[in-house]
């Protein structure tokens, strides 16, 4: 078997090589999925996997990474990782601009991440605050300037959006300006890149994710692609998911 660094290439081979041994990339679609977790990633990258997608994936745990795109593979989908702090703005860029290469285009560049802190604003740091941000919202800012060469017309970054956005949970308020500000951010995009064709829509969940609901990772990521897939007549910066 095959063993596979970050951005897919086996070991013991020369930058240069992974050119000449595509495993079905450059034929198909590509998403980039940043925040690649357990969670509403993961299914991301199972549903257009399920479509004929090549699936590149960028987290910081390269085990998470790995265990995915090991049960990808398995299911079929061609699938390549990139393992780094998304907060590091070189890293994220280096790595999305490899998995651009790699993959050939990007057609849909997901943004997941966030971080839940428990802490009320008498018991949050600015530091932390931002600190979050740089996560959950400035790390769109990074992947999208990153992923724009490979995107072409038609092209689309989707995000994971939440209620938290305006309906915030004060026990845990740095989640509620995370998601604000990606919703925020999210308009902005689109309209800066709907001259070029390229549209950005963030998925607004009105609900708590759990498995086996109408809110579960897989309904979430159904949704998702369902908005990607809108067409440009129809199309919506932010769409509510209502289960």
């Amino acid at each position: 078997m095959s063993v596979f660094d970050g951005i897919g290439r086996k070991s013991g081979e020369s930058p240069g090589s992974e050119s000449r041994r595509r495993v079905g990339f450059m034929e198909t679609k590509g998403i980039v999925v940043v925040g690649a977790g357990p969670g509403v990633g993961a299914s991301v990258a199972r549903r257009f996997g399920r479509e004929g997608y090549d699936v590149a994936l960028v987290a910081r745990s390269a085990d998470t990474l790995e265990r995915l795109e090991r049960e990808l593979r398995a299911e079929g989908v061609s699938t390549v990782h990139a393992a780094v702090d998304i907060t590091d703005e070189a890293a994220l860029t280096g790595a999305v601009e490899r998995l651009g290469q790699r993959l050939g285009r990007i057609d849909v560049l997901h943004f997941n991440p966030s971080v839940f802190r428990h802490a009320d604003p008498l018991h949050l740091s600015a530091e932390d605050l931002l600190e979050d941000l740089r996560v959950g919202a400035a790390a769109l800012l990074t992947a999208v300037q990153a992923a724009r060469p490979s995107m072409s017309p038609g092209a689309r970054v989707t995000v994971t959006g939440s209620m938290a956005a305006d309906q915030p949970w004060h026990e845990a308020c740095s989640l509620g300006v995370q998601k604000a500000a990606l919703r925020n951010l999210v308009l902005s995009l689109d309209t800066t890149l709907a001259p070029e064709g390229i549209r950005a829509m963030s998925l607004t969940v009105r609900g708590t994710l759990a498995a086996d609901t109408a809110y579960s990772p897989d309904r979430v990521a159904d949704a998702i692609y369902a908005a990607a897939t809108t067409p440009e007549d129809l199309w919506l910066p932010e769409v509510d998911y209502r289960g």
